[in-house]
């Protein structure tokens, strides 16, 4: 994907039920990465509010519709957590995790799933000009 104009390709059946699989162990983490005292005051801030931002019932895309509703939420969490593995101590997130998958994999397919669901004002907004990594 390029610009917020285009899409990805369509994810597949395989990477939804993978996001879906994990999505438990994303909450986890998030839990013990703010409890953890190696991840920094801010960094911690912002997965707060990334959390304040999901549990919020109106926000870009209200939750009340569903599927739709829970995109920009996914999208703003895995790039929190892009955010944290970029800027913590080497290890300390994957220390936390437990899941199947590799975290990062799994953080740029949720952030390339939930661009190709993102209705296109909602894309443009999150993205504005900014270009995602390629899929693998």
């Amino acid at each position: 994907m390029s610009t917020a104009q285009s899409l990805p390709d369509r994810p597949s059946r395989a990477s939804l039920k993978e996001i879906l699989r994990d999505f438990p162990n994303l909450v986890r983490l998030l839990y013990r990465l703010i409890r953890d005292a190696r991840v920094s005051k801010a960094d911690k801030a912002i997965l707060a509010g990334i959390l304040l931002y999901v549990i919020n019932p109106m926000d870009l895309i209200p939750d009340l519709l569903p599927v739709l509703g829970q995109i920009d939420d996914a999208y703003l969490v895995a790039l929190g957590f892009l955010r944290l593995l970029n800027r913590a101590e080497p290890g300390v997130v994957e220390e936390h995790w437990e899941g199947q998958s590799d975290i990062r994999e799994l953080l740029h397919s949720i952030i390339r799933t939930s661009v190709f669901y993102l209705p296109a004002r909602a894309r443009t907004i999150l993205l504005g000009k900014s270009r995602l990594a390629p899929a693998d």
